[in-house]
């Protein structure tokens, strides 16, 4: 592949977190970037805004003019952009296919996992920028200290969020890995739980001798790889809270301005105290990741320390939406059982004596059938639960499969299902009473929940 600025490039499906950030980035880098995508979000808002050309829906005619054309997971061989370029002899290439030289000559930290890689990945990049080290970046969602997901800095140092859908981390070089979890998931690209680990392995063999492996102790199948040097081989630093064999550790969690406060252990010596602005101990875990990610690239304890305070955190990571009459809304990514557990549990965390309200979308036909057992015990630390139809993504519906047999395995005293998002904001705003924290937990277009919740409330007081 060859990559040259000034080239016309053209995104099929440019709305999503990962292909987003790289047209970012391309367009940073001095490329003419155009895109195209089924409706708008967030994401083609601000890249219209930065000046690529955004087409709502697909044409054949939009990749005419492009020299390659860069396409998402979600998009299939069949795709009638795929197909006119590929008529007209454009090259086109897969993310994984791009990061490799997108990245070249810098030195490469990926952050892998299947939980908190995009909380972690932040959390690296804004130690590095506090750091005065400006590192490029890629995020898989808005940073909310720089109000974006992706961008070029002149450092030395690129982080990225490494995804291991579609096998996309295979197309990396890192020199330092993170990884936060290795837990089962998108069994629509992989068959069996092996097929998953087998991928993170791979992804870990591609690390150089010299290169530094980042693993959670607290994990248990990362923590194989970790204590498996011979499988490895190389540099390891593991952390945890709860493994004593981490080498570094978090101890002492407590709640504080909002946030945690916990100290810092290195192989047996105090580092000192960390104030984090996030709830959670999968958040505490996180961190640490970071710190280590940051010593290694010589950002001392308290300079880490003080950024990690600044931290503003990301979209739809625990986002706090807003408050109206004591009741406090919440956006979260979280849609799998374990993500979901340790959402609710941050927000039990942080809110002790508020009614927890959980809303959750499903997220694909093939997670929920898979996983479906597992969702049972997800929402203990939820007072009431309400589900909505599933989010089908690019998935076409499995008999039998569906919201409404969700709620039947949740093994939860006061759960239901309601299944248009509008039918759910208005179930919110009868029944819902404060103290209360409503949270809305998807990875699809739930959070119009949030939004129209606050939408109504702010509109009642405006006629009143």
């Amino acid at each position: 592949m060859r990559l040259t600025p000034g080239q016309r490039v053209h995104f099929v499906g440019i709305g999503g977190a990962g292909l987003s950030a790289i047209a970012r980035v391309m367009l940073q880098q001095g490329y003419t970037v155009s895109g195209s995508d089924r409706g708008s979000n967030a994401q083609t808002e601000a890249l219209t805004r930065d000046g690529v050309t955004i087409y709502k829906g697909h044409d054949p005619a939009y990749v005419l003019d492009a020299e390659m054309v860069i396409v998402s997971s979600a998009v299939t061989s069949n795709h009638i952009e795929v197909l006119a370029a590929q008529s007209q002899g454009i090259p086109v290439y897969k993310r994984s296919d791009m990061m490799a030289a997108l990245m070249s000559g810098h030195i490469n930290i990926a952050v892998a996992g299947t939980h908190g890689k995009s909380t972690t990945t932040a959390l690296v990049t804004h130690i590095l920028i506090e750091a005065g080290q400006n590192p490029s970046y890629i995020v898989g969602s808005a940073m909310g200290n720089t109000g974006t997901n992706a961008a070029v800095g002149s450092g030395r140092i690129f982080v990225i969020e490494a995804d291991e859908y579609d096998n996309m981390f295979h197309g990396l070089q890192p020199n330092i890995e993170i990884i936060t979890s290795i837990e089962y998931d998108h069994p629509d690209f992989f068959p069996t739980p092996n097929a998953y680990i087998d991928s993170f392995s791979r992804f870990i063999g591609l690390l150089p001798k010299d290169g530094l492996l980042i693993a959670c102790a607290d994990d248990v199948t990362t923590n194989i790889f970790a204590e498996n040097r011979f499988i490895v081989n190389l540099p390891i630093t593991t952390y945890g809270i709860s493994n004593p064999r981490a080498a570094w550790r978090a101890v002492r969690l407590r709640s504080s301005e909002g946030g945690t406060a916990f100290e810092v252990v290195r192989r047996g010596a105090v580092l000192g105290t960390v104030n984090l602005p996030l709830s959670g101990r999968h958040n505490v875990l996180n961190a640490l990741a970071a710190l280590i990610a940051a010593d290694s690239q010589g950002v001392t304890f308290t300079d880490a320390a003080a950024a990690l305070k600044k931290f503003k955190g990301l979209a739809r990571r625990f986002e706090v939406r807003g408050e109206s009459d004591g009741v406090i809304v919440i956006d979260d990514y979280a849609h799998n059982p374990t993500k979901i557990k340790a959402t609710l549990q941050a927000a039990r965390f942080r809110y002790p004596d508020a009614q927890i309200w959980a809303v959750w979308q499903p997220h694909t036909y093939t997670r929920t059938q898979t996983l479906l057992d597992l969702y049972a015990a997800a929402f203990d630390n939820a007072n009431h639960v309400l589900v909505t139809e599933i989010y089908a993504a690019r998935e076409q519906p499995i008999e039998g499969i569906n919201g409404a047999e969700v709620v039947k395995a949740i093994q939860h005293k006061d759960v239901c299902f309601i299944a248009s998002l509008s039918d759910a904001t208005d179930y919110l705003l009868k029944a819902v009473k404060a103290p209360a924290v409503i949270i809305v937990m998807s990875a699809g277009d739930a959070t119009q929940i949030s939004a129209d919740y606050l939408r109504h409330k702010s509109e009642a007081k405006s006629e009143v």
